[in-house]
């Protein structure tokens, strides 16, 4: 049996909708947090800024991520998600297409990381963040660049690793980017 136009959805229909829509809430707020986290200072964020960037009210806000602390943690693994995934792409032992990837995600995220690395002095939470991406840049650069070395000792690849980590480190492109003014 059709069900008849003039009758209204069903209630099964509501109820995808609603989780559509709740699902796209939930994004719009995680995505109004990453660049709130990534411009300001975090003692400068309030959920009211972040309810009113993503088009909802601070109960919602609430009920989605329970505290500005949660929140902050769901930007940073969000943030970290999209670097992860960029880098993710680049071609091992494949020295210009390394860098490229990693100028391209320095590119889109430096400045939002730079705001963090500024506060990780200030809060454990925020150092916890900044400490997992120092680890994930020694590890990375480890898989993409490590196997361009080739045979040295155990005393020189380390001393080689640390060279290649520290000329690759977003301080290095904030340097030549913003300091500077070069161009990529």
């Amino acid at each position: 049996m059709k069900n008849d136009p003039r009758q209204p959805p069903t209630r099964s229909y509501r109820m995808v909708a609603r989780a559509e829509a709740s699902a796209a809430a939930e994004q719009r707020i995680l995505e109004a947090a990453v660049q709130l986290f990534g411009d300001r200072l975090y003692d400068h964020v309030s959920l009211q800024s972040i309810a009113e960037l993503a088009g909802v009210t601070v109960p919602t806000v609430l009920r989605r991520f329970k505290s500005k602390e949660q929140l902050f943690t769901a930007s940073v693994a969000s943030t970290s998600t999209h670097i992860r995934a960029a880098r993710s792409l680049a071609p091992v032992g494949d020295v210009e297409g390394v860098i490229e990837i990693l100028v391209g995600t320095y590119e889109r995220w430096g400045d939002h990381v730079l705001n963090l690395l500024a506060q990780e002095g200030r809060s454990t939470m925020i150092r916890a963040a900044t400490d997992g991406g120092r680890t994930y840049h020694h590890a990375w650069v480890e898989r993409t660049l490590g196997p361009c070395l080739g045979e040295l000792s155990p005393h020189e690849r380390s001393a080689k690793l640390a060279q290649l980590i520290a000329v690759t480190d977003l301080y290095v492109w904030k340097v030549f980017r913003r300091d500077l003014g070069l161009s990529r």
